[in-house]
């Protein structure tokens, strides 16, 4: 057994005898934080259900591949091939469906090809925008979200863009 597997184990035990030689109640405040995360998992549960079905019925109707296909003659003058575009698009919205993307990407083109590398960088730097944005919005209750998507949707549009380019400058 190495170091990085012990390390969660001893952080545990760590956190669990702190807690006693401070002579806090370590179960009951384990189980009282269990309740919390229950409580707020009921509450965005209708969500993320919404948010879920939203990207699968995207995903399955070919939506995001049509509109990888319109959008390639703008994608492909900013060095973005157009195989990157529905993982781009499919990544601010879901990590899972994202990462299946990625999978069929990198299956389809190779790991060592520009376009798998490109994916993988995309993958890495840029965010799951909407979930996150759901998760702590919902959580909040807060309706009027402001500026928070647009903020959001031009840090993943610059997570894309320099991706491509990182990976054009670094890896090719």
């Amino acid at each position: 057994m190495n170091a990085s597997q012990l390390l969660m184990p001893l952080l545990i035990a760590g956190v669990i005898l702190w807690g006693i030689w401070k002579k806090v109640p370590v179960f009951d405040c384990f189980s009282s934080g269990v309740k919390d995360g229950v409580h707020t998992t009921a509450q965005l549960l209708p969500t993320l259900m919404g948010l879920l079905l939203a990207v699968n019925a995207l995903r399955a109707s070919g939506f995001t591949d049509d509109l990888a296909r319109w959008l390639a003659p703008i994608t492909e003058k900013l060095g973005l091939p157009s195989e990157i575009v529905p993982l781009a698009l499919l990544r601010p919205l879901s990590g899972s469906g994202s990462l299946a993307m990625l999978k069929d990407t990198l299956a389809t083109h190779g790991a060592d090809s520009t376009v798998g590398k490109i994916a993988a960088v995309l993958q890495a730097s840029t965010e799951t925008t909407f979930y996150t944005l759901t998760v702590y919005f919902g959580h909040c209750h807060i309706k009027r979200t402001r500026h928070a998507l647009a903020a959001a949707a031009t840090g993943d549009m610059a997570g894309v863009l320099l991706a491509t380019l990182a990976v054009r400058l670094l890896l090719t």
